[in-house]
């Protein structure tokens, strides 16, 4: 008889256990379906980025020759500036109106002139 109880509370844990079971299977296919879908969303943000940086280093690149013709310009018009300026201040008239001029408009040509020396 002590035999017959125990049968009978195995075989009541044995639907408590099955229920835990698929319950547990339902519950990591919600767990495994958001683990693929932040993969994917990491994979895809991963390849963008690294497209972006390429499509970056590839303007800057294409950048490089336009800054280095502008500092040549800058240096260009830097020496054209110092130039008149001397002029201006060896007495040349025409020399003098330019800077006078430029002046005016706001671009300080003594200033350039004095700031190399």
């Amino acid at each position: 008889m002590d035999n017959e109880p125990t049968l009978i509370d195995e075989n009541e844990d044995q639907p408590e256990r099955e229920a835990d079971i698929v319950e547990r299977r339902t519950l990591s296919l919600p767990l495994i379906l958001t683990i693929i879908a932040l993969l994917v969303w990491f994979t895809f943000q991963t390849i963008q980025l690294v497209i972006e940086r390429d499509n970056l280093s590839t303007l800057n690149t294409n950048l490089d020759g336009a800054v280095q013709e502008s500092q040549k310009m800058q240096s260009q018009l830097h020496s054209l500036i110092t130039k008149t300026a001397e002029l201006a201040n060896e007495g040349n008239a025409g020399a003098r109106a330019a800077v006078e001029e430029l002046e005016k408009k706001g671009i300080p040509i003594k200033a350039a002139a004095q700031a190399p020396k």
